[in-house]
């Protein structure tokens, strides 16, 4: 469908016009002329990028699955919210994970531009999972000021909220780094 849609505007995956752009010669490959997709600079990165998000994921889902017990005993509302939050983080590796991995595919006559473009809907999957979470926390939080409950073990809730900042932070330099 992107192939379709970039064809019409006429324009590569490289962001020129091909319009009066003249085919063959020295330096192009394909088969009208030169290649279409995923340049070397973005394939080199691709496999790294698959690298760090899968232990994004994990060290994620290792900090939600933590919080998830003490909110269990607790009853905090707050730290489900950043429970949520987490659990949001981490799912939103698995649809990147695939576009990372869709994107390292080679064109092909059907995709002749590749499978780059699969990351924008990767963007769209994540920004739902986002709008999903924050519902979900927002909804549990308007719960629980119509229906209150006492918050227990503060001592294992503060660990808690320690726990989801450092995990969070871990992930964010561990990304940055990457």
């Amino acid at each position: 469908m992107w192939t379709k849609i970039v064809d019409w505007f006429g324009f590569g995956a490289h962001g020129h016009d091909h319009s009066g752009h003249r085919h063959g010669g020295p330096g192009h490959h394909g088969p009208h002329g030169h290649t279409h997709g995923v340049i070397d600079a973005t394939i080199a990165t691709t496999e790294r990028g698959i690298w760090a998000i899968k232990w994004s994921f994990v060290i994620l889902a290792i900090t939600a699955a933590l919080q998830v017990a003490v909110v269990v005993f607790s009853g905090s509302v707050a730290l489900l919210a950043d429970t949520i939050h987490n659990i949001a983080d981490a799912t939103t590796a698995i649809p990147l994970w695939i576009a990372f991995a869709l994107a390292r595919r080679k064109p092909t006559r059907t995709f002749t531009y590749g499978l780059g473009r699969v990351e924008d809907l990767a963007g769209i999957v994540i920004v739902l999972i986002i709008l999903a979470s924050a519902l979900v926390a927002g909804y549990e939080a308007v719960n629980r000021l119509f229906n209150p409950q006492p918050v227990r073990f503060l001592g294992w809730l503060a660990a808690a909220g320690i726990i989801g900042f450092l995990g969070n932070e871990a992930v964010a330099v561990f990304r940055i780094r990457v």
